[in-house]
């Protein structure tokens, strides 16, 4: 009796419909993540934005919520949406991952949510690479393949701007927190990202684990600042030494 064959997850979603578009299911299934995502961060950023904007962060934090919501406004409408009766569950499993979760390295609240903010946004644009799921073969000029590739183009300049606030000199006292901060979001995102992909029947191959940025920076950042203790450490000691002869 021959044993079933294993299903071996694609690559990228697909394979193409009859009329060469990512199937419908998959497209609800992954606009919902996004949406869910983007949304979560936009509410979170009208949150903590003032009626009044005082100072550039916040006129920052201001254009990257409206691009959030260009984000959800793009796809809404570049969905070819069908029934799918897995979101409810998958929603609110989402919908809890992206809750604040302030971090405990600094006294002040609203510093410390702007660090977790800042985290969940630079994780949600560095992990998550729509246009990555996309075969070579679909058609470019399709919606909703033309929305994900717009939503990676613009996440670039937006992880930039989380790149630049976590590494201000303000946090420098507490680098390893916010390093550890940024990588919880990370591994959450990619969890929860990984699995509504095998839901599909996608599987990534580490697309998505490759170090951001961010990590690498502050990879170089403590490597240069333990060899400057180093390197000061023996010019101290070169010193003593010859101050005893």
């Amino acid at each position: 009796m021959n044993s079933p064959t294993k299903k071996v997850p694609n690559a990228f979603l697909g394979p193409l419909d009859d009329s060469g578009r990512i199937p419908a299911h998959q497209q609800t299934r992954v606009s919902a993540f996004l949406m869910s995502a983007h949304g979560a961060l936009a509410r979170q950023l009208a949150a903590l934005l003032p009626v009044s904007l005082q100072n550039s962060m916040q006129v920052e934090m201001h254009a990257q919520c409206c691009r959030q919501i260009e984000f959800l406004s793009m796809l809404s409408r570049a969905t070819a949406w069908v029934p799918d009766p897995m979101l409810p569950m998958l929603f609110w499993q989402w919908e809890a991952a992206w809750w604040p979760r302030p971090v405990d390295c600094v006294a002040d609240w609203t510093q410390a949510r702007m660090i977790d903010l800042a985290a969940f946004n630079h994780a949600l644009h560095a992990v998550i690479r729509p246009a990555a799921l996309l075969p070579e073969t679909v058609d470019a000029m399709d919606p909703f393949v033309q929305a994900m590739r717009h939503i990676e183009f613009e996440s670039g300049r937006l992880m930039q701007a989380q790149i630049i606030f976590l590494k201000s000199p303000q946090f420098h006292h507490v680098r390893d927190e916010v390093a550890a901060a940024v990588e919880r979001r990370h591994d959450q995102m990619r969890e929860h990202l990984s699995s509504m992909l095998l839901g599909l029947e996608v599987e990534t191959s580490g697309r998505h684990l490759i170090p951001t940025a961010y990590h690498l920076s502050v990879k170089a950042a403590m490597e240069a600042a333990a060899a400057a203790a180093s390197a000061t450490a023996a010019v101290t000691e070169t010193r003593e030494t010859t101050n005893q002869s």
